[in-house]
Protein backbone atom coordinates (compact mmCIF):
# COMPACT_ATOMS: atom_id res chain seq x y z
CA UNK A 1 0.00 0.00 0.00
CA UNK A 2 3.28 2.00 0.65
CA UNK A 3 3.25 2.73 -3.22
CA UNK A 4 0.23 4.45 -3.26
CA UNK A 5 0.77 8.39 -3.49
CA UNK A 6 -1.62 9.63 -0.54
CA UNK A 7 -2.31 12.63 -2.22
CA UNK A 8 -4.26 11.55 -5.33
CA UNK A 9 -7.63 11.34 -4.14
CA UNK A 10 -9.54 9.01 -6.87
CA UNK A 11 -6.21 6.71 -5.92
CA UNK A 12 -7.25 7.20 -2.53
CA UNK A 13 -10.65 6.14 -3.29
CA UNK A 14 -9.90 3.07 -5.55
CA UNK A 15 -7.71 1.82 -3.14
CA UNK A 16 -10.72 1.53 -0.15
CA UNK A 17 -13.05 1.05 -3.16
CA UNK A 18 -10.68 -2.78 -3.85
CA UNK A 19 -10.48 -3.48 -0.06
CA UNK A 20 -14.22 -3.04 0.58
CA UNK A 21 -14.85 -5.35 -2.35
CA UNK A 22 -12.57 -7.73 -0.86
CA UNK A 23 -14.98 -7.93 2.60
CA UNK A 24 -18.13 -7.99 -0.29
CA UNK A 25 -16.79 -11.22 -1.34
CA UNK A 26 -16.46 -12.69 1.80
CA UNK A 27 -19.88 -11.79 2.74
CA UNK A 28 -20.90 -13.50 -0.56
CA UNK A 29 -19.33 -16.67 -0.26
CA UNK A 30 -20.98 -16.90 3.41
CA UNK A 31 -24.27 -15.97 2.81
CA UNK A 32 -24.52 -18.58 -0.08
CA UNK A 33 -22.63 -21.35 2.01
CA UNK A 34 -25.34 -20.67 4.84
CA UNK A 35 -28.18 -20.35 3.07
CA UNK A 36 -27.25 -23.60 0.90
CA UNK A 37 -25.93 -25.98 4.02
CA UNK A 38 -27.50 -23.78 6.86
CA UNK A 39 -30.80 -23.52 5.95
CA UNK A 40 -30.58 -26.40 3.64
CA UNK A 41 -31.97 -24.00 0.47
CA UNK A 42 -31.01 -25.41 -2.59
CA UNK A 43 -29.16 -22.80 -4.75
CA UNK A 44 -27.99 -22.87 -8.18
CA UNK A 45 -24.13 -22.91 -7.16
CA UNK A 46 -22.32 -22.43 -10.59
CA UNK A 47 -23.46 -19.96 -11.94
CA UNK A 48 -23.49 -18.10 -7.93
CA UNK A 49 -19.51 -19.12 -7.36
CA UNK A 50 -18.95 -18.24 -11.15
CA UNK A 51 -20.15 -14.57 -10.63
CA UNK A 52 -18.38 -14.58 -7.02
CA UNK A 53 -15.27 -15.92 -8.44
CA UNK A 54 -16.01 -13.21 -11.32
CA UNK A 55 -15.83 -10.74 -8.73
CA UNK A 56 -12.70 -12.02 -6.95
CA UNK A 57 -10.56 -12.04 -10.20
CA UNK A 58 -11.49 -8.69 -10.95
CA UNK A 59 -10.65 -7.22 -7.75
CA UNK A 60 -7.05 -8.70 -7.94
CA UNK A 61 -6.56 -7.64 -11.07
CA UNK A 62 -7.16 -4.25 -10.27
CA UNK A 63 -5.33 -4.45 -7.30
CA UNK A 64 -2.43 -5.33 -9.34
CA UNK A 65 -3.11 -2.67 -11.65
CA UNK A 66 -2.98 0.25 -9.30
CA UNK A 67 0.34 -0.93 -7.23
CA UNK A 68 1.74 0.22 -10.85
CA UNK A 69 -0.04 3.19 -11.84
CA UNK A 70 0.51 6.67 -11.28
CA UNK A 71 -2.95 8.04 -11.24
CA UNK A 72 -6.41 6.46 -11.33
CA UNK A 73 -8.98 8.62 -13.31
CA UNK A 74 -12.42 8.74 -11.44
CA UNK A 75 -14.18 7.41 -14.61
CA UNK A 76 -12.51 4.06 -13.39
CA UNK A 77 -13.91 4.25 -10.12
CA UNK A 78 -17.52 4.81 -11.91
CA UNK A 79 -17.50 1.78 -14.57
CA UNK A 80 -15.94 -0.44 -11.48
CA UNK A 81 -18.88 0.39 -9.72
CA UNK A 82 -21.18 -0.18 -12.90
CA UNK A 83 -19.65 -3.52 -12.89
CA UNK A 84 -20.34 -4.02 -9.27
CA UNK A 85 -24.01 -3.46 -9.53
CA UNK A 86 -24.14 -5.49 -13.06
CA UNK A 87 -22.73 -8.55 -10.78
CA UNK A 88 -25.50 -7.73 -7.54
CA UNK A 89 -27.76 -8.29 -10.47
CA UNK A 90 -26.83 -11.35 -11.84
CA UNK A 91 -26.77 -12.78 -7.73
CA UNK A 92 -30.01 -11.62 -6.61
CA UNK A 93 -31.48 -12.88 -9.99
CA UNK A 94 -30.13 -16.30 -9.08
CA UNK A 95 -31.53 -16.14 -6.04
CA UNK A 96 -35.15 -15.18 -5.73
CA UNK A 97 -34.90 -11.34 -7.78
CA UNK A 98 -36.54 -8.70 -5.98
CA UNK A 99 -38.06 -11.15 -3.37
CA UNK A 100 -34.38 -11.40 -2.21
CA UNK A 101 -33.84 -8.83 1.13
CA UNK A 102 -30.43 -8.31 0.18
CA UNK A 103 -31.78 -6.23 -3.26
CA UNK A 104 -31.45 -3.18 -0.72
CA UNK A 105 -27.93 -2.95 -1.15
CA UNK A 106 -28.26 -1.40 -4.32
CA UNK A 107 -28.29 1.56 -1.93
CA UNK A 108 -24.85 1.03 -0.98
CA UNK A 109 -23.61 1.47 -4.06
CA UNK A 110 -25.21 4.91 -4.40
CA UNK A 111 -24.22 6.32 -0.81
CA UNK A 112 -20.45 5.37 -1.87
CA UNK A 113 -20.88 6.61 -5.47
CA UNK A 114 -22.06 10.05 -3.77
CA UNK A 115 -18.89 10.38 -1.54
CA UNK A 116 -16.38 9.50 -4.05
CA UNK A 117 -18.07 10.27 -7.74
CA UNK A 118 -18.82 13.24 -9.36
CA UNK A 119 -22.70 14.25 -9.36
CA UNK A 120 -22.84 13.31 -13.01
CA UNK A 121 -21.11 9.68 -12.48
CA UNK A 122 -23.29 9.49 -9.59
CA UNK A 123 -26.44 10.07 -11.47
CA UNK A 124 -25.23 7.73 -13.85
CA UNK A 125 -24.94 4.89 -11.42
CA UNK A 126 -28.00 5.52 -9.65
CA UNK A 127 -29.84 5.32 -13.10
CA UNK A 128 -28.13 1.98 -13.60
CA UNK A 129 -29.15 0.61 -10.38
CA UNK A 130 -32.58 1.39 -10.58
CA UNK A 131 -32.64 -0.45 -14.13
CA UNK A 132 -30.90 -3.04 -12.40
CA UNK A 133 -33.65 -3.70 -9.68
CA UNK A 134 -35.98 -3.25 -12.20
CA UNK A 135 -34.99 -6.02 -14.70
CA UNK A 136 -35.21 -8.34 -11.96
CA UNK A 137 -39.41 -8.04 -11.92
CA UNK A 138 -38.74 -9.36 -15.55
CA UNK A 139 -38.93 -13.35 -13.89
CA UNK A 140 -40.63 -13.54 -10.82
CA UNK A 141 -41.09 -16.62 -8.93
CA UNK A 142 -43.71 -19.27 -9.30
CA UNK A 143 -46.54 -19.41 -7.40
CA UNK A 144 -50.12 -18.69 -6.05
CA UNK A 145 -51.21 -16.24 -9.13
CA UNK A 146 -53.08 -14.01 -6.18
CA UNK A 147 -50.39 -14.20 -3.79
CA UNK A 148 -47.68 -13.00 -6.41
CA UNK A 149 -50.03 -10.70 -7.68
CA UNK A 150 -50.11 -8.93 -3.92
CA UNK A 151 -46.54 -9.25 -3.43
CA UNK A 152 -45.66 -8.00 -7.23
CA UNK A 153 -47.79 -4.86 -6.64
CA UNK A 154 -45.84 -4.31 -2.55
CA UNK A 155 -42.02 -5.12 -4.53
CA UNK A 156 -43.13 -2.55 -7.33
CA UNK A 157 -43.65 -0.33 -4.87
CA UNK A 158 -40.45 -0.53 -2.88
CA UNK A 159 -38.99 -0.16 -6.43
CA UNK A 160 -40.52 3.17 -6.58
CA UNK A 161 -39.53 3.53 -2.86
CA UNK A 162 -35.69 2.88 -3.65
CA UNK A 163 -36.26 5.09 -6.64
CA UNK A 164 -36.47 7.73 -4.55
CA UNK A 165 -34.79 6.79 -1.62
CA UNK A 166 -31.20 6.64 -3.98
CA UNK A 167 -32.06 10.53 -6.10
CA UNK A 168 -32.42 11.88 -1.59
CA UNK A 169 -29.17 9.59 -0.93
CA UNK A 170 -27.39 11.16 -3.95
CA UNK A 171 -28.94 15.04 -3.66
CA UNK A 172 -28.07 15.30 0.16
CA UNK A 173 -24.65 13.61 0.47
CA UNK A 174 -23.18 15.21 -2.36
CA UNK A 175 -24.49 18.66 -0.82
CA UNK A 176 -23.12 17.80 2.28
CA UNK A 177 -20.21 16.68 0.54
CA UNK A 178 -19.06 20.31 -1.34
CA UNK A 179 -20.14 22.03 2.07
CA UNK A 180 -17.39 20.28 3.77
CA UNK A 181 -15.15 21.36 0.84
CA UNK A 182 -16.40 24.47 0.70
CA UNK A 183 -15.68 24.69 4.41
CA UNK A 184 -12.07 23.27 4.18
CA UNK A 185 -11.39 26.02 1.69
CA UNK A 186 -12.54 28.82 3.56
CA UNK A 187 -10.25 27.10 6.63
CA UNK A 188 -7.14 27.26 4.74
CA UNK A 189 -7.62 30.93 3.45
CA UNK A 190 -8.14 31.52 7.57
CA UNK A 191 -5.04 30.26 7.92
CA UNK A 192 -3.47 31.87 4.75
CA UNK A 193 -4.50 35.41 6.23
CA UNK A 194 -3.53 34.53 9.76
CA UNK A 195 0.33 33.70 8.67
CA UNK A 196 0.07 37.17 6.59
CA UNK A 197 -0.88 38.96 9.24
CA UNK A 198 1.83 38.03 11.32
CA UNK A 199 4.51 38.26 9.14
CA UNK A 200 3.07 41.49 8.27
CA UNK A 201 3.17 42.45 11.89
CA UNK A 202 6.84 41.45 12.66
CA UNK A 203 7.76 43.43 9.40
CA UNK A 204 5.83 46.12 11.29
CA UNK A 205 7.70 45.75 14.78
CA UNK A 206 11.21 45.18 12.50
CA UNK A 207 10.53 48.80 10.82
CA UNK A 208 9.65 50.62 14.15
CA UNK A 209 12.79 49.19 15.72
CA UNK A 210 14.83 50.41 12.86
CA UNK A 211 13.26 53.59 13.24
CA UNK A 212 14.26 53.99 16.60
CA UNK A 213 17.45 52.26 16.50
CA UNK A 214 19.16 54.24 13.33
CA UNK A 215 17.38 57.54 14.77
CA UNK A 216 20.48 58.48 17.27
CA UNK A 217 23.26 57.43 15.11
CA UNK A 218 22.33 59.75 12.03
CA UNK A 219 21.75 62.26 14.59
CA UNK A 220 25.30 61.63 15.44
CA UNK A 221 26.27 61.93 11.49
CA UNK A 222 24.11 65.37 10.94
CA UNK A 223 25.85 66.80 14.01
CA UNK A 224 29.48 66.01 13.15
CA UNK A 225 28.54 67.05 8.97
CA UNK A 226 27.61 70.16 10.71
CA UNK A 227 30.65 70.50 12.54
CA UNK A 228 32.83 70.03 9.49
CA UNK A 229 30.68 72.47 7.19
CA UNK A 230 31.47 75.11 10.12
CA UNK A 231 35.27 73.93 9.95
CA UNK A 232 36.03 74.88 6.35
CA UNK A 233 36.60 77.74 5.65
CA UNK A 234 39.17 77.45 2.71
CA UNK A 235 37.86 78.52 -0.18
CA UNK A 236 40.13 76.11 -1.88
CA UNK A 237 37.78 73.22 -0.12
CA UNK A 238 34.93 73.71 -1.95
CA UNK A 239 34.15 70.59 -3.20
CA UNK A 240 34.39 69.47 0.37
CA UNK A 241 32.38 71.28 1.89
CA UNK A 242 29.79 70.55 -1.17
CA UNK A 243 30.07 67.20 -0.07
CA UNK A 244 29.60 67.83 3.71
CA UNK A 245 25.91 69.46 2.17
CA UNK A 246 25.52 66.43 0.30
CA UNK A 247 25.90 64.36 3.23
CA UNK A 248 23.65 66.52 5.88
CA UNK A 249 20.88 66.75 3.20
CA UNK A 250 21.15 62.79 2.64
CA UNK A 251 20.98 62.43 6.72
CA UNK A 252 17.82 64.55 6.74
CA UNK A 253 16.26 62.78 3.63
CA UNK A 254 16.97 59.24 5.99
CA UNK A 255 16.03 61.04 8.90
CA UNK A 256 12.18 61.68 7.08
CA UNK A 257 12.06 58.19 5.94
CA UNK A 258 12.20 57.04 9.82
CA UNK A 259 10.37 59.32 11.00
CA UNK A 260 7.85 58.03 8.09
CA UNK A 261 8.14 54.44 8.87
CA UNK A 262 7.65 55.15 12.88
CA UNK A 263 4.49 57.03 11.93
CA UNK A 264 3.23 54.12 9.58
CA UNK A 265 3.71 51.60 12.57
CA UNK A 266 1.69 53.28 15.49
CA UNK A 267 -0.72 54.77 12.84
CA UNK A 268 -0.93 52.94 9.73
CA UNK A 269 -3.39 50.74 10.75
CA UNK A 270 -5.69 52.94 12.12
CA UNK A 271 -5.75 55.55 9.10
CA UNK A 272 -8.75 57.68 8.67
CA UNK A 273 -11.27 57.25 6.05
CA UNK A 274 -11.56 59.66 3.96
CA UNK A 275 -13.52 61.28 0.32
CA UNK A 276 -10.82 61.10 -2.51
CA UNK A 277 -10.97 62.12 -6.20
CA UNK A 278 -9.66 59.53 -8.17
CA UNK A 279 -7.00 61.83 -9.66
CA UNK A 280 -5.77 62.66 -6.55
CA UNK A 281 -5.46 59.28 -5.61
CA UNK A 282 -3.39 58.75 -8.62
CA UNK A 283 -1.49 61.71 -8.54
CA UNK A 284 -0.39 60.96 -4.53
CA UNK A 285 0.57 57.20 -6.14
CA UNK A 286 2.99 58.75 -8.95
CA UNK A 287 4.37 61.24 -6.65
CA UNK A 288 8.39 61.49 -6.89
CA UNK A 289 8.30 58.47 -8.71
CA UNK A 290 11.40 58.21 -11.27
CA UNK A 291 10.27 58.51 -14.93
CA UNK A 292 7.21 59.85 -14.28
CA UNK A 293 6.93 61.38 -17.69
CA UNK A 294 6.89 57.61 -19.05
CA UNK A 295 3.56 57.30 -17.50
CA UNK A 296 0.11 56.90 -19.34
CA UNK A 297 -2.98 57.42 -17.70
CA UNK A 298 -5.98 56.75 -18.57
CA UNK A 299 -8.88 57.26 -16.12
CA UNK A 300 -12.07 56.57 -18.64
CA UNK A 301 -15.04 57.40 -17.57
CA UNK A 302 -14.22 57.42 -14.00
CA UNK A 303 -13.00 60.58 -13.83
CA UNK A 304 -14.48 63.09 -11.19
CA UNK A 305 -15.47 59.94 -9.27
CA UNK A 306 -14.60 59.41 -5.28
CA UNK A 307 -13.57 56.65 -3.56
CA UNK A 308 -14.22 56.55 0.49
CA UNK A 309 -10.47 54.99 0.77
CA UNK A 310 -7.58 55.23 3.33
CA UNK A 311 -5.74 57.69 1.16
CA UNK A 312 -2.49 57.54 2.30
CA UNK A 313 -2.41 53.66 2.02
CA UNK A 314 -3.74 53.04 -0.83
CA UNK A 315 -1.16 55.46 -2.34
CA UNK A 316 1.59 53.49 -1.40
CA UNK A 317 0.48 50.32 -2.48
CA UNK A 318 -0.13 51.38 -6.00
CA UNK A 319 2.97 53.51 -5.88
CA UNK A 320 5.05 50.18 -5.27
CA UNK A 321 3.43 48.25 -8.21
CA UNK A 322 3.87 51.20 -10.64
CA UNK A 323 7.78 51.08 -9.51
CA UNK A 324 8.18 47.71 -10.26
CA UNK A 325 6.87 48.67 -13.73
CA UNK A 326 8.59 51.17 -14.27
CA UNK A 327 11.97 48.71 -13.20
CA UNK A 328 10.64 46.19 -15.32
CA UNK A 329 10.11 47.86 -18.75
CA UNK A 330 13.17 49.32 -20.74
CA UNK A 331 14.51 53.08 -20.48
CA UNK A 332 12.42 54.14 -23.27
CA UNK A 333 9.32 52.14 -22.90
CA UNK A 334 5.98 53.59 -21.16
CA UNK A 335 4.28 52.48 -18.73
CA UNK A 336 0.20 52.58 -18.84
CA UNK A 337 -2.04 52.84 -16.18
CA UNK A 338 -5.88 52.24 -16.87
CA UNK A 339 -8.36 53.10 -13.96
CA UNK A 340 -11.63 51.44 -14.37
CA UNK A 341 -14.99 51.78 -12.53
CA UNK A 342 -17.37 48.64 -12.32
CA UNK A 343 -20.10 49.01 -9.59
CA UNK A 344 -18.81 49.38 -6.56
CA UNK A 345 -15.08 48.35 -7.20
CA UNK A 346 -12.14 50.09 -9.02
CA UNK A 347 -9.63 48.42 -10.58
CA UNK A 348 -6.15 49.95 -11.07
CA UNK A 349 -4.71 47.95 -14.48
CA UNK A 350 -0.73 48.26 -14.36
CA UNK A 351 0.89 47.31 -17.51
CA UNK A 352 4.78 47.53 -17.63
CA UNK A 353 6.36 45.74 -21.64
CA UNK A 354 9.64 44.36 -19.44
CA UNK A 355 10.84 40.79 -20.17
CA UNK A 356 7.89 39.52 -17.96
CA UNK A 357 7.62 36.37 -15.21
CA UNK A 358 8.02 32.72 -15.82
CA UNK A 359 4.65 30.60 -14.20
CA UNK A 360 7.40 29.45 -11.53
CA UNK A 361 8.23 33.03 -10.59
CA UNK A 362 4.72 34.43 -11.05
CA UNK A 363 3.65 31.50 -8.01
CA UNK A 364 5.76 32.99 -6.15
CA UNK A 365 5.13 37.01 -6.63
CA UNK A 366 3.61 38.70 -3.39
CA UNK A 367 6.11 36.27 -0.90
CA UNK A 368 7.80 39.06 1.44
CA UNK A 369 11.64 39.01 0.83
CA UNK A 370 11.21 36.92 -2.57
CA UNK A 371 12.59 39.15 -5.42
CA UNK A 372 14.10 38.52 -8.80
CA UNK A 373 16.15 42.34 -8.61
CA UNK A 374 19.34 42.73 -8.64
CA UNK A 375 21.21 43.37 -4.77
CA UNK A 376 20.52 46.80 -3.60
CA UNK A 377 17.06 47.22 -5.60
CA UNK A 378 14.95 45.42 -3.54
CA UNK A 379 14.22 43.61 -0.44
CA UNK A 380 10.98 41.99 -2.11
CA UNK A 381 8.31 43.64 0.27
CA UNK A 382 6.47 45.53 -2.42
CA UNK A 383 3.89 43.09 -3.38
CA UNK A 384 3.53 41.38 -0.35
CA UNK A 385 2.56 44.54 1.29
CA UNK A 386 0.85 45.57 -2.08
CA UNK A 387 -1.32 42.94 -1.46
CA UNK A 388 -1.67 43.09 2.37
CA UNK A 389 -3.02 46.63 2.50
CA UNK A 390 -5.48 45.64 0.03
CA UNK A 391 -6.88 42.65 1.45
CA UNK A 392 -7.84 44.95 4.92
CA UNK A 393 -9.84 46.64 2.69
CA UNK A 394 -11.98 44.17 1.14
CA UNK A 395 -9.69 44.11 -2.14
CA UNK A 396 -6.83 42.80 -3.85
CA UNK A 397 -4.07 42.21 -6.77
CA UNK A 398 -3.87 39.85 -9.71
CA UNK A 399 -0.99 39.36 -11.64
CA UNK A 400 -0.41 38.18 -15.06
CA UNK A 401 2.48 37.74 -17.01
CA UNK A 402 3.52 36.04 -20.66
CA UNK A 403 7.63 35.62 -20.79
CA UNK A 404 8.88 38.33 -23.39
CA UNK A 405 5.60 40.52 -23.58
CA UNK A 406 5.10 42.15 -19.79
CA UNK A 407 3.33 42.16 -16.70
CA UNK A 408 -0.51 43.28 -15.92
CA UNK A 409 -1.08 43.72 -12.44
CA UNK A 410 -4.95 44.63 -11.78
CA UNK A 411 -5.62 46.04 -7.93
CA UNK A 412 -8.88 45.87 -7.05
CA UNK A 413 -10.34 48.20 -4.71
CA UNK A 414 -13.78 49.10 -2.96
CA UNK A 415 -15.23 52.56 -4.33
CA UNK A 416 -16.49 52.72 -0.29
CA UNK A 417 -14.80 51.12 3.08
CA UNK A 418 -17.21 49.77 5.23
CA UNK A 419 -15.33 50.66 8.65
CA UNK A 420 -14.74 54.31 9.68
CA UNK A 421 -10.72 53.56 9.93
CA UNK A 422 -8.47 51.63 7.49
CA UNK A 423 -7.33 48.03 9.46
CA UNK A 424 -10.74 46.02 10.28
CA UNK A 425 -9.85 41.94 10.30
CA UNK A 426 -9.11 40.48 6.97
CA UNK A 427 -11.95 38.21 5.62
CA UNK A 428 -11.03 34.80 4.01
CA UNK A 429 -12.52 35.68 0.88
CA UNK A 430 -10.40 38.82 -0.23
CA UNK A 431 -7.62 35.81 -1.02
Amino acid sequence: MSEWRLHDAPLINFRWLLRLRWWVLVGQICTVASVEWGLRIALPLGPLVGLIALGGVSNALCEAWARQAAHVREGLLAALMGFDVLLLTGLLSLTGGPLNPFSCLYLVHIALAAVVLQPRLTWMLAALSLGCFGLLFVMPPGGDAAHLEHMRMHLEGMWLAFGVAAGFIVYFVQRVTRALAAREAELRAARHLAARNERFAALATLAGGAAHELSTPLSTIAVVAKELEHHLHDPSDAEAAADVRLIREQVTRCRDILMQMAADVGQGTGEAIASVPVEDLVEAAVEGLPRRDRLQVNFGAGRGQRLQIPARAVAQALRGVLKNAHQASREEAAVRLDVVRQNDVWHFIVRDSGAGMPPDVLERAGEPFFTTKAPGQGMGLGLFLTRTVLARLGGGIELTSVPGRGTTAVLTVPATTPTQRYGAPLSPAVV
